[in-house]
């Protein structure tokens, strides 16, 4: 018999100290996603849209068994790559950082995500491949 792991638990710092929250063990990701993006710390670099690379690991809120091979039952990463081209487009931010705390925030309430990581690369600084920030986010209980 096969034994199957269907959650870890991971600490949360909250209001009343550090809480454990379960978490499923199972991802979706997408791998550098290119889209082009408005972002700079100053005008001159957020007047032209840029190439930015956006790579999403995600928990869905459920396991990914027994989906009944049906696309509503899981984290539709087409719409994922969908929604975070429409959010990035529409933004200014002088971070790039800034630009991920709020498109994790964004994508955690639109889906049913459990967790979320996001990595922003961004194609700037002469001598490099590229910078990068990577931030991980907790959808709110409820």
């Amino acid at each position: 018999m096969i034994g199957l792991v269907v959650a870890k638990s991971s600490p949360r710092a909250s209001a009343s100290g550090v809480e454990r929250v379960t978490f499923s063990p199972d991802q979706v990701c997408v791998e550098q996603l290119e889209v082009s993006a408005r972002v700079g710390v100053t005008e001159s670099e957020r007047a032209q849209p840029q190439r930015l690379s956006i790579s999403l690991t995600t928990c869905p809120r459920r396991p990914l068994v027994d989906l009944g091979d049906d696309i509503r039952n899981t984290i539709d990463y087409s719409e994922v790559c969908a929604e975070t081209r429409k959010f990035v487009r529409n933004r200014t931010d002088k971070l790039i950082e800034t630009l991920a705390d709020h498109l994790a925030a964004h994508l955690l309430q639109r889906f049913a995500m459990q967790r979320i990581t996001i990595e922003i690369r961004k194609f700037v600084v002469p001598d490099a491949k590229f910078v990068a920030v990577t931030l991980t986010r907790v959808a709110a209980e409820g």
